[in-house]
């Protein structure tokens, strides 16, 4: 009738009545492989040796990392992946690359390897940031780059930035991360300070994008408004929000594409003040989607 899984070992089976997991040829379970996520695969490598081998192919990883992930390689020193397998290029970039001086990185998801990066505001022009009368940099550990802009309050507000990266082929989103609310510890416990939080309610933001093969995006918004976040279900104060900007959609990673975003209020009749501004993220379209939706 058959061989229950408890009598699987690595060898065989243990009752001597028919083959058991260890008399799988490495390289069947090594295809099997090529169809699984890398979680699935770090996970089923612990069951044996035969396993384990095809869990450290390089012919499987080869297959996880995108068909440029040289050139994300070539973003640090040699010497750091010269002699690796795949896996561990695989597990290398998997983790932020910082590039363009540390004001950028560059990961491959986890589960799906794909390509993301993030612009820290430190890379972006933002108005008035050389005067600390109307911005400050702030050191934070809730930021990815470790530090974000934080604005007291401007009559002219504009961040713009721009980044060039030979992705693969994908359609992604670019979003802007805004707090809003000056974040501090009272006794040990977060707290968001709303003193100097005003003029996001009167008039809308502006968040635009344009690539360098002509594809245009842009929205507006109310950054303080009484609705709900769909995100964190609750309201947009005090909270990290991620505000999509737009898709673009790249067919091919030769030659690399430009990727240019503003967000901008420069509505001179009111002051506005009271926000951090941490960075903009490029992640593929519909594994942000779904990222979202775990979080509900």
């Amino acid at each position: 009738m058959g061989v229950s899984s408890s009598t699987l070992t690595e060898a065989g089976s243990t009752t001597g009545n028919g083959p058991g997991l260890g008399d799988i040829p490495e390289s069947c379970i090594a295809c099997v492989f090529t169809y699984l996520t890398p979680p699935e695969i770090c996970s089923l490598a612990q069951l044996n040796r035969a396993f384990r081998g095809a869990a450290s192919s390089d012919t499987v990883w080869e297959l996880k990392l995108p068909h440029n992930y040289r050139d994300l390689l070539d973003l640090m020193p040699r010497e750091r992946y010269q002699n690796l397998c795949k896996k561990d290029v695989f597990a290398l970039l998997s983790r932020p690359v910082p590039f363009d001086d540390g004001n950028k990185a560059i990961w491959l998801d986890m589960v799906t390897g794909r390509v993301c990066v993030s612009i820290s505001a430190k890379a972006m022009a933002i108005t008035g940031i050389e005067d600390r009368r109307y911005w400050n940099w702030v050191h934070t550990e809730e930021s990815r780059f470790n530090i974000a802009a934080y604005l007291q309050q401007i009559w002219w507000f504009e961040v713009v930035g721009s980044v060039k990266f030979p992705f693969p082929a994908d359609t992604y989103t670019l979003s802007f991360r805004i707090h809003l609310g000056k974040i501090s510890k009272r006794l040990g416990r977060r707290v968001s300070n709303f003193e100097h939080t005003h003029g996001w309610d009167i008039k809308p933001v502006r968040f635009e994008l344009s690539t360098s093969s002509s594809q245009e995006a842009s929205t507006e918004c109310f950054l303080d408004d009484c609705a709900k976040d769909e995100v964190v279900g609750n309201y947009k104060r005090g909270y990290w929000i991620e505000y999509d900007v737009g898709e673009f959609i790249v067919s091919a990673s030769d030659p690399a594409t430009e990727v240019r975003f503003t967000m901008k209020q420069i509505d001179c009749t009111h002051s506005k003040g009271g926000m951090y501004v941490d960075n903009a993220s490029i992640i593929p379209s519909d594994l942000k989607k779904s990222r979202r939706m775990t979080l509900k």
